[in-house]
């Protein structure tokens, strides 16, 4: 009995066991699948932390007022005492008249009078010679010059330099006392032959002066000196004793009436109620309330975002490096701007906010770009000064932004939409100086210089900023695409030295490519390129292509259909590796990937067919995926049409256009343009202009009636 209960114990605890290990296997199963997932909700919640950390600590003021407006709200009452504050202006002023004002202090230093007496002793003889004069001159010109000396050090000597122009008053402090003194009471270097000559004049002994002069030139040292450390107490004193109020409002006075005009005095009171409110807002007790908000107005702003993004871009969401892109760009401008608010609130506009839809429009699109744009700036919204301003030139300036930056690799192109943008700011802040002030006048200077700053800060960063998102996110922009456009790149040139055949009909493919993509609105330069390297894989076995057969001998009438058509198929895995090898962007790689889709390898399939009787399409298949964007769709067209186009005999009109509607009419019914963002308005011009292109090529004329 004891032996069964054991063993069924064993048996329970081993079910249980792997019930156990199999759930947990489940759920690593379940994270592992949805780690993606997993990684956007904690990106979300940091992104919500930190932006909320770098907040302003300080709660809004419920009201919203501009000068020269009416007052919209009910009639506002002073809910609690409270002083008026005098404005930035005022106290500014208040200092500079203080500083002005102000009487510097200078010191006495005695140790230099000590070395000039010692001079004098010295070098006495070296002007009066003893073989010259006699005993009782050189007695009387001792005694004259001491006088001199003890005149000049009487007050203190100054160098004349060091006492500027506009103080005509100083302290000099000698003996721990300080005197004040006109500055010109003071003996300088610079006049004390008025001093020399006095004394002089006096004892009678002018025939001497020269000889005085010269031995007080070589002597003579300044021994008073600026007091920088006392001067800097005495002016910090004098600023400590400003009043920053003027006057008070009690509780329950009524500060503005209902409909009243808001102005120049009511702006003070109402200024120094909203920072009473919000000092008073943000305490112990609030605290948590108020950061509670911050979340849920962020939480919203940033899921508004995802959810934008994961409906109308799919592939976008889908790539957690592209997520993490965009909410990086968020938060450093976000940061930026705090920083410089907590810096100087006026500055605000210097920071360069467009450099955002810019870049997010370089790497991605002018749709989600606006988006963006539009989203940080209402973040911006909770903590910038006159917010509605701000919005709205951040907005107006981030729409024009994205409507006229367009191949951004043309340094022209980016100094003309700068321009415009700076234009913008300029042209709004003029606007809103007349809404309030009712002209021109008194044109706050600094601030348009801010907006030329910023326009400059945007032309110097936006560039640098893209190549090191390109190096750190593995993006591509046009400017790279520009350089892997340039037929003489390393793997370019290896591929028309392995492949020519290939070589050229990946130019006749980026031709029309490209002019296709230019008529629909698409990202010409990136299907160029795309085209350029959609083929690159066939360099592996080069010659099991036609266009690189130089002689009737063909290496697949050796090969089962089968096996060709894995080295066919196999040139798009043979290119994903090359393309990886050569560090090419992902985005040129996509059309690798792409541009056969999932389409059949026919010839070949039908080949098998006739050989055995049955074949199995999954061996005849191309692995995909199918074109996912416009320009991918682009590229399988126009690949299809120009191989196909080599086969055409004695082509017209007639013949070029059913040509081209049969290629994409197959590609369509079977469905290959399913993922892609295409219209068939948009693939209807894509025939016309491949149509156009292919009787270029064939150098077709209209034929004339005889």
């Amino acid at each position: 009995m004891v032996n069964s209960a054991i063993g069924y114990l064993t048996l329970y605890f081993s079910i249980f066991g792997i019930q156990i290990h199999l759930y947990m296997q489940k759920s690593l199963d379940n994270i592992y699948k949805n780690q993606s997932h997993i990684y956007k909700y904690g990106l979300y919640i940091v992104s919500i932390c930190f932006i909320v950390f770098f907040f302003p600590k300080g709660g809004k003021f419920k009201y919203e007022y501009q000068k020269g407006k009416p007052w919209q709200f009910e009639n506002l009452y002073a809910p609690f005492d409270f002083s008026v504050n005098k404005t930035e202006e005022e106290i500014s002023k208040e200092k500079k008249t203080i500083q002005e004002n102000q009487i510097p202090y200078y010191r006495v230093n005695r140790n230099i009078e000590k070395e000039v007496s010692q001079a004098f002793v010295s070098n006495f003889f070296v002007f009066f010679d003893k073989e010259i004069y006699t005993k009782e001159q050189l007695k009387t010109l001792d005694e004259v010059g001491r006088e001199i000396l003890k005149k000049l050090y009487k007050k203190g000597v100054s160098s004349g330099k060091d006492i500027k122009e506009n103080e005509e008053l100083i302290y000099l402090i000698k003996n721990n006392s300080a005197q004040q003194l006109d500055k010109d009471d003071l003996p300088s270097l610079l006049h004390k032959e008025n001093y020399i000559n006095e004394i002089l004049s006096q004892k009678g002994l002018l025939n001497f002066e020269k000889t005085y002069q010269a031995f007080f030139n070589k002597i003579l040292k300044p021994n008073i000196s600026f007091d920088k450390k006392l001067s800097k107490k005495a002016l910090e004193d004098a600023f400590s004793k400003i009043s920053y109020t003027r006057g008070a409002i009690e509780e329950g006075d009524i500060i503005i009436a209902k409909g009243e005009v808001v102005r120049a005095d009511n702006i003070k009171i109402l200024d120094s109620l909203k920072g009473e409110y919000e000092s008073e807002l943000w305490s112990d007790t609030n605290y948590y309330f108020i950061i509670g908000g911050y979340i849920v107005l962020v939480a919203l702003v940033l899921m508004m975002l995802l959810l934008f993004i994961r409906k109308y871009r799919k592939v976008i969401f889908e790539n957690n490096t592209k997520v993490t892109f965009i909410f990086f760009n968020i938060l450093l401008f976000i940061l930026v701007t705090t920083l410089m608010l907590k810096y100087k609130e006026a500055y605000v506009f210097v920071v360069p906010l467009c450099i955002l839809p810019l870049i997010l429009k370089t790497f991605f699109d002018s749709r989600l770009a606006l988006i963006v744009h539009v989203l940080t700036v209402l973040l911006l919204g909770f903590i910038v000064p006159n917010s509605f301003e701000y919005l709205f030139l951040q907005i107006i300036a981030g729409v024009v932004t994205v409507l006229t930056i367009s191949e951004l690799y043309k340094r022209a192109n980016l100094f003309i939409s700068i321009g415009q943008i700076t234009l913008i700011y300029i042209l709004g802040y003029l606007a809103f100086h007349v809404i309030h002030e009712g002209n021109l006048n008194n044109l706050d200077w600094i601030t348009l210089s801010l907006f030329l700053l910023n326009g400059m800060i945007t032309t110097v960063f936006v560039q640098p900023l893209i190549y090191i998102y390109e190096k750190v996110f593995g993006l591509v922009s046009d400017v790279s695409l520009l350089e892997l456009s340039d037929t003489n790149s390393k793997l370019l040139k290896e591929l028309s030295n392995k492949a020519p055949g290939t070589f050229h009909h990946s130019l006749q493919v980026s031709n029309l490519a490209e002019a296709a993509a230019n008529e629909i609105g698409a990202n010409a330069m990136l299907v160029r390129v795309g085209a350029l390297y959609h083929d690159i894989g066939k360099m592996a076995n080069p010659t099991f292509f036609t266009e690189n057969q130089v002689t009737n001998a063909n290496p697949h009438d050796e090969l089962e259909p089968k096996e060709s058509a894995k080295i066919i198929i196999d040139h798009v895995i043979n290119g994903i590796e090359i393309a990886r090898k050569n560090k090419l962007p992902d985005r040129v790689i996509d059309f690798i990937r792409s541009h056969h889709g999932v389409t059949l390898v026919y010839y070949f399939y039908k080949k098998h067919i006739d050989l055995h009787g049955e074949a199995d399409e999954k061996d005849f298949r191309y692995p995909g995926p199918l074109p996912f964007s416009k320009e991918t769709a682009i590229l399988m067209m126009a690949d299809s049409v120009e191989a196909a186009s080599k086969s055409l005999k004695n082509p017209t009109y007639g013949i070029i256009d059913e040509f081209v509607d049969k290629i994409i009419a197959g590609q369509v019914s079977a469905n290959q343009f399913l993922n892609a963002n295409i219209t068939f308005k948009e693939i209807e011009i894509i025939k016309k202009v491949m149509k156009q292109k292919l009787r270029n090529i064939y150098h077709l004329r209209v034929e004339y009636p005889e």
